[in-house]
């Protein structure tokens, strides 16, 4: 048999093998989205429009953080937020650190600390203070980062709410899996389980204290207690939030650099 026989039948063997597989997935049609799948997505961007607003915001956040000890820890923050991927943290008390700034974009954190010539990376699960993560102030909602399914009802306080499961669309986000309680009538947040890697609950945060805050009815109460050290709790409560337009330039490293030199 020739060279040029040989590659023939070795080819056709490939193509017979091979090709109807490549050709298979190629054709192969994008997973669908059942009515389950769009019902529980539309429960979960509901309620993250009452939690925030989609337009360009600035909010204060006051946090005390209780250790089991009885001591506290008081601190304040200014949040700049533009939709889901862009904000500006800016320490406002106590007085010693002022001027320290948490740039994110994306999923991307760094901390720009006066006379400090480079910023240092930061990671969203990462302790901001007490029971708080970076990313529970950083990313403004939840439907950007996690996947949601329905995973049954429950009646809490005599009033119905959908229990949704949300999986975590990679490891870069805060929590592995967030289990979300949510009003059915109201779409109203009410409480949130956040869990490791490896299913451990890690802590409990309940959305209390309902009140007009940025033009819609909103929880200005947020109060996360730790599940693995009893009695340890940070409460964080939201004043003065302001829609207003921010510049892309805001959200650079450049432009933040120049604000803590």
């Amino acid at each position: 048999m020739t060279t040029a026989s040989v590659l023939r039948t070795a080819f056709a063997a490939f193509a017979a093998v091979f090709l109807p597989i490549a050709a298979a997935s190629a054709e192969e049609p994008p997973a669908a989205v059942t009515p389950e799948d769009a019902a529980a997505r539309s429960i979960l961007e509901k309620a993250d429009q009452i939690r925030f607003p989609r337009e360009s915001f600035q909010v204060d956040i006051g946090i005390v953080s209780q250790t089991r000890d009885g001591t506290s820890e008081r601190r304040r923050y200014r949040v700049l937020s533009k939709g889901n991927d862009n904000t500006v943290i800016q320490i406002t008390e106590p007085a010693e650190e002022r001027g320290q700034t948490i740039l994110m974009r994306g999923r991307d954190l760094w901390v720009f600390l006066p006379n400090v010539s480079q910023p240092v990376r930061l990671s969203l699960s990462q302790r901001l203070t007490g029971q708080v993560a970076n990313g529970d102030i950083a990313r403004a909602n939840f439907s950007g980062d996690y996947i949601p399914r329905i995973v049954r009802s429950e009646t809490v306080e005599g009033e119905k709410h959908h229990v949704l499961e949300l999986n975590a669309v990679d490891r870069s986000v805060t929590y592995h899996r967030v289990l979300f309680w949510v009003a059915a009538a109201s779409a109203r947040p009410y409480k949130a389980e956040f869990y490791s890697l490896s299913g451990r609950l890690l802590k409990t945060a309940r959305y209390q204290n309902f009140r007009t805050l940025g033009g819609k009815l909103r929880p200005t109460r947020l109060t996360m207690e730790d599940a693995l050290k009893k009695g340890e709790v940070s409460v964080l409560e939201y004043s003065d939030m302001r829609l207003r337009p921010l510049p892309d330039k805001i959200f650079t490293k450049e432009y933040l650099k120049k604000l803590v030199e």
